[in-house]
């Protein structure tokens, strides 16, 4: 398992990295990192697209929701019936908004390994050590057997290093305005279940604030280079958000709610 995880992921993203870093004129490892996130979040864009579109769906329909399990609560067979004719109707896939994450989280790991193990060098040459040599393909593998590499990104920030603290409230910073962006769309409660969506409105509140706490915690414990990747990443999300509720065509509409008197 371990050797298949090596070979499918750790590798072909380690090479990736490095061969961008090789080839672009800078010979800046930042740069190296944000292209290659650039190019991890194209090929996962249609999958994330949809995920966004869902989770902005599976938000504003929420009053909606909770309003069938509160009228099905003691029948739990005919609420699994009624939600899953829901999701059919408004053309949703509870799931959905996870498959992104499931994707991600192997390429999030696999680049924990590059950044925290993959950029290992001889202090005194700045030369990788030999084992991650050995994870190189074919010229990669002469070239920096002998050639310095250089972690810095502009000259300053050593993406090998934990306890960056800049680029970890930066990588905060862009996940709150994620959720924020996601959270301001959302209509008001005014309906008879409302006190229940209220619940649910402060829940969602409340993770909007959480999540990027947790980003900028693991942001300072992680190495520079996966903080990086993490801002990059959200970034890139950020502006997919704006223009996918910028198209008119993308935009949902809240359907009228079960009155709970």
């Amino acid at each position: 398992m371990v050797d298949f995880f090596y070979t499918v992921l750790y590798e072909p993203l380690f090479n990736a990295l490095i061969y961008i870093y090789d080839v672009s004129p800078w010979k800046d490892l930042g740069v190296a990192i944000i292209i290659l996130t650039l190019l991890i979040k194209l090929v996962l864009y249609l999958p994330s697209r949809s995920s966004i579109k869902s989770q902005k769906v599976l938000q504003e329909t929420q009053p909606k929701l909770d309003a069938i399990k509160k009228k099905y609560k003691d029948n739990r067979e005919e609420m699994g019936k009624q939600l899953m004719s829901f999701y059919k109707e408004n053309k949703v896939n509870p799931f959905s908004s996870c498959l992104p994450l499931l994707i991600q989280l192997p390429i999030l790991i696999a680049l924990y390994r590059v950044f925290f193990g993959g950029l290992t060098t001889d202090p005194d040459t700045e030369i990788l050590v030999a084992d991650q040599v050995g994870h190189l393909y074919g010229n990669l593998k002469d070239i920096y057997a002998t050639t310095p590499l250089n972690s810095m990104f502009l000259g300053f920030v050593d993406l090998a290093k934990k306890g960056n603290y800049v680029l970890a409230f930066i990588a905060g910073g862009l996940q709150f305005l994620q959720g924020r962006m996601m959270m301001r769309r959302k209509p008001a409660i005014n309906t008879g279940g409302s006190k229940d969506e209220g619940k649910a409105a402060s829940i969602n509140r409340q993770m909007m604030y959480f999540m990027p706490v947790i980003t900028v915690i693991f942001g300072i414990q992680f190495p520079a280079g996966l903080t990086l990747y993490w801002a990059t990443s959200t970034l890139f999300q950020v502006g997919q958000q704006y223009f996918m509720f910028k198209d008119k065509k993308t935009k949902t509409e809240l359907p009228e709610v079960i009155d709970q008197k």
